[in-house]
């Protein structure tokens, strides 16, 4: 950690305002989210399907909505979008605190959803434009604190539901105020690429040139793989703790997220520059994505508690929580760097507005498969199905990634880790 703290110290004031402001976005998200669909099935007493809309908003007025964000940093700076998306998250977890009726619970889920496409490509964008020739450094630091708020958020979450979900909400509200007034008066302007030229275009012109850039849209499509993997953390790998230790499931959820956390907290930095020293992006990349894949290879040889009891179905989830950390660690840095190289430096937060678009969709449409490869493997008794299918999912993402490469479609100069940080 020390050497965390260090490489942190080497960058300037905006790129540490803006870790910090990851961590605590997380922290006070990862506090509430949780333990939400848990307060309206229970104290509120509402039917599934009211549950499943309450989300699906927040889900939709994010990731439908980055195209928005991202569009609005490039042309009003990236300053504004942040501070704005702190405010809204700060009113909408505050709603939650009083709302008791649909309209209420919707209006405030799509306040916090959309607070997140407000701030996410600013903060992306604005690190790239700060840390200049850094950027593959300083994302891979801006994923410690990224992952360290996922890992204390839940457990702060965990201790104040003790008390009850207001009070939970409650301070998931003053996290997102204090960050609202620190990114106000101490985050300095940044002119984003719009901000800093003459030239005006209508919004479509910008929408139309991000488009029209053919190596940025395939990538991002190939990328989706990463995403739908990444993702099972979420969904497959808690139905599957379920399934294998009904009795204590939170504990082996619980788990998986520490290890997952652990991970990419404690290696990121020393992964991100041992393949930043062998590789250029393309190929740490592809690599990258076949960790991914390989993850999931533990679940195919122990796919249930029949085969090796349930401390050994459990001991094969970690591992392929672990891995997927890893995988996610390399990936990362080079992935946000590449689309900051394909954008050429022009409308870069409409550029992560688009990437996150395009990958939430995938996202969508990869839950909706594997949700159902999970029931049917489920049915016929085979869990291995599931498994070996999102292998297979990672492998193709890896092959697209390395033909786009191979092709020159990723060519972007390699940023350097510093070798003072070493």
């Amino acid at each position: 950690m020390m050497g965390v703290f260090r490489q942190f110290t080497t960058f300037g004031w905006p790129s540490r305002m803006l870790m910090i402001n990851q961590f605590g976005i997380n922290l006070g998200f990862y506090m509430l989210m949780p333990y939400l669909a848990g307060y309206l099935a229970g104290p509120l007493g509402l039917a599934a399907w009211v549950i499943g809309l309450v989300l699906g908003v927040r889900n939709f007025s994010q990731q439908g909505m980055f195209i928005v964000g991202g569009t609005l940093a490039d042309r009003f700076g990236y300053k504004p979008l942040i501070v704005a998306g702190c405010l809204l998250r700060t009113v909408g977890f505050a709603l939650l605190v009083y709302a008791h009726t649909l309209p209420l619970l919707v209006i405030a889920s799509a306040a916090t959803g959309f607070a997140g496409a407000l701030f996410n490509p600013a903060v992306r964008a604005y690190l790239a434009a700060d840390s200049e020739s850094r950027r593959l450094e300083a994302f891979a630091l801006f994923n410690v604190f990224y992952q360290a708020g996922i890992l204390a958020g839940p457990l702060a979450g965990l201790a104040l539901m003790a008390l009850d979900f207001r009070t939970t909400a409650t301070a998931a509200a003053a996290v997102f105020a204090v960050l609202t007034i620190a990114q106000l008066f101490m985050l300095p302007q940044h002119a984003s690429g719009r901000a800093a030229s003459t030239a005006k275009t209508a919004v479509i012109d910008d929408w139309r040139a991000v488009v029209s850039n053919r190596s940025f849209v395939c990538f991002a499509a190939a990328m989706i793989g990463s995403y739908v993997l990444n993702f099972q953390v979420y969904l497959a790998l808690p139905l599957h703790a379920a399934a294998i230790a009904p009795q204590r499931s939170s504990s082996v959820v619980a788990a998986v997220f520490v290890v997952s956390a652990v991970v990419a907290v404690g290696g990121q930095l020393r992964l991100t520059r041992w393949f930043a020293q062998r590789w250029g992006n393309g190929r740490a990349l592809v690599i990258g994505m076949t960790i991914l894949a390989a993850a999931f290879v533990p679940l195919v040889a122990v796919p249930n508690a029949g085969r090796f009891g349930t401390t050994g179905a459990i001991v094969a989830l970690l591992c392929s929580a672990a891995l997927l950390a890893v995988g996610s660690a390399a990936v990362f840095p080079f992935e946000m760097d590449t689309v900051v190289s394909l954008a050429g430096g022009r409308l870069v937060a409409t550029h992560y507005g688009f990437y996150n678009t395009i990958v939430g969709v995938g996202i969508l449409v990869g839950n909706l498969a594997t949700g159902s490869l999970l029931q049917a493997a489920r049915g016929a008794g085979a869990d291995e199905l599931l498994w070996g299918g999102l292998v297979v999912v990672g492998l193709i993402a890896a092959l697209a990634i390395y033909l786009l490469d191979r092709r020159g479609h990723l060519s972007v100069a390699q940023q350097p880790m510093e070798a003072a940080q070493r």
